[in-house]
């Protein structure tokens, strides 16, 4: 089990949801937590929730600018887990140039930017934790999700490929794929979602996770299968399954 007493985790993307109710785990096991997001009045009823030592830094992690400044004002830490993202369902038939852009620039290259910040620091010091939020979306394309599931497949092989560069170091990566989760974000969702969980339930599975020395995890068990075994369906199988 990991020690968390007294360290300091930057989480992006924490101000409800998921983000918070793992910022709530992790600040009473001991952990002074920084929530980041981009409504400040979100953020602060957040921190006010926080049992221990808890702060918050507004982000935009679209905006370069943004999260330098921010991850100038949080300073050294031991981990970082992100999870910003935003969702819209639509599919190439409706495409919807804006958002499909917000999609991919928040849910990846917003990662990208944060992790530019703290990486070289945790890499120099041969000490860090970098948990990455991706979805059960990722391991195959599905319909009406041009800009999310292509977004959450870019964030599982970016912690892929730092996983093979830092495994054998002291700086930890992991990654999470949760299917769907009740939120804002599934609230878009005009279909029944199979083994929806609970923001707190989910987190409960990050937190844990976490606690491991597993790289990935991905859950619920049962409904993960579905989506890897659909992997080593051949295409003219897996489209007739799951395309339109």
């Amino acid at each position: 089990m990991r020690d968390w007493q007294g360290k300091r985790y930057w989480l992006v993307g924490a101000s409800e949801g998921l983000g918070k109710a793992l910022a709530l785990k992790l600040n009473r096991a001991g952990v002074e937590v920084i929530l980041s997001a981009r409504s400040e009045d979100t953020l602060q009823q957040a921190v006010a929730e926080m049992p221990g030592k808890a702060s918050y830094q507004v982000v935009d992690t679209s905006d370069d600018d943004s999260v330098k400044a921010a991850a100038r004002a949080v300073g050294r830490i031991d981990g970082v887990v992100l999870l910003a993202g935003v969702y819209w369902p639509f599919g190439a038939q409706e495409w919807d140039a804006d958002q499909a852009v917000a999609m991919a620039d928040i849910n990846f290259t917003g990662f990208m930017r944060v992790l530019g910040q703290v990486v070289p620091d945790m890499v120099a010091r041969d000490n860090g934790h970098i948990v990455i939020t991706s979805s059960l979306t990722a391991f195959r394309g599905l319909p009406r999700s041009i800009g999310y599931t292509a977004s959450k497949a870019a964030t599982l092989s970016l912690a892929e490929s730092m996983h093979a560069d830092l495994r054998k170091t002291g700086v930890e990566v992991q990654v999470a794929l949760p299917g769907f989760i009740k939120t804002q974000l599934t609230d878009k969702n005009d279909f029944k979602m199979p083994f929806l969980m609970q923001p707190d339930e989910a987190a409960q599975h990050m937190f844990e996770h976490m606690g491991s020395e597993r790289f990935k995890s991905a859950f619920p068990t049962l409904f993960s299968w579905v989506f890897r075994l659909s992997q080593f369906l051949p295409d003219w199988a897996y489209y007739r399954i799951f395309g339109k």
